[in-house]
């Protein structure tokens, strides 16, 4: 049943990628949620509302969690199948530079990563993969990311983070080789897949950590909130993604 509902999300996203790269050519809505920077657009509500509907169709009986609130309201417990859902990561980006965003989602059973997909939508880029399945960029297997320090490589801290001083974190960024924003979890994620980065720092919802989470785990990569504890499947959390050389790095200069 895995298998079947891989090949007929992966056959979705494409689809859904194109709609999504013509209805940004169209006029539509935007409007804001918490402030001024945190935005919605028409075409985050369109996209939502197809995924959920067709999770619904191949996946009877799911749970979805999804960002707008088009999924299944009041999920307390992650029992069975739960599809977590970003129709648009990176919206501000959307809006502003009609690039550097994407389209995520994951599948969880039981609590536990199983599924994960980000389209990255501007470069025609399928990220997918699983536990024990390899992860893909398309068609071609990544390989693990080398497992690098803090000098030797990138890291990405959202700017809240290092605006704030929370945790130290500028003091994680002096140490790395530079800092980089890219104000969307999805590619921030991507980043971290490929190796172009060797961390990532920021404060997550679930839909925007449960499908970089499924692959990033399945790459070797370190996946943790920051005081060193499992995410919360259900939770918002403070997470880092990093190589196991870079986890154990900020651990000793956040503690």
């Amino acid at each position: 049943m895995i298998d079947e509902l891989d090949k007929q999300v992966i056959e979705m996203l494409w689809r859904l990628n194109q709609q999504t790269l013509h209805r940004m050519q169209e006029p539509f809505q935007v409007a804001t949620k918490t402030n001024y920077n945190d935005l919605v657009t028409s075409v985050d509500k369109q996209n939502e509302r197809e995924i959920d509907g067709y999770l619904r169709q191949i996946d009877p009986g799911c749970q979805i969690l999804s960002e707008e609130g088009f999924g299944s309201q009041g999920i307390t417990d992650p029992a069975g199948h739960l599809w977590i859902v970003d129709p648009i990561d990176g919206t501000l980006n959307f809006v502003k530079q009609r690039d550097h965003f994407g389209i995520m989602l994951a599948l969880y059973v039981d609590g536990q990563p199983t599924l994960g997909y980000i389209m990255d939508c501007m470069n025609k880029r399928l990220y997918h993969g699983g536990p024990g399945r390899g992860v893909f960029v398309n068609d071609q297997r990544l390989s693990a990311p080398a497992d690098l320090s803090l000098r030797e490589g990138l890291v990405s801290i959202s700017s809240p983070l290092i605006l704030g001083n929370v945790n130290q974190l500028p003091t994680v960024a002096k140490a790395a080789s530079g800092l980089r924003m890219y104000g969307s979890a999805a590619m921030e994620m991507i980043g971290m897949l490929t190796g172009e980065l060797v961390g990532y720092v920021s404060h997550l919802h679930p839909w925007d950590l449960a499908a970089g989470r499924v692959m990033a785990e399945e790459l070797g990569l370190v996946v943790k909130s920051i005081d060193g504890t499992t995410p919360d499947v259900l939770s918002s959390n403070l997470v880092l993604i990093a190589t196991k050389q870079v986890s154990r790095e900020i651990a000793e200069l956040t503690d």
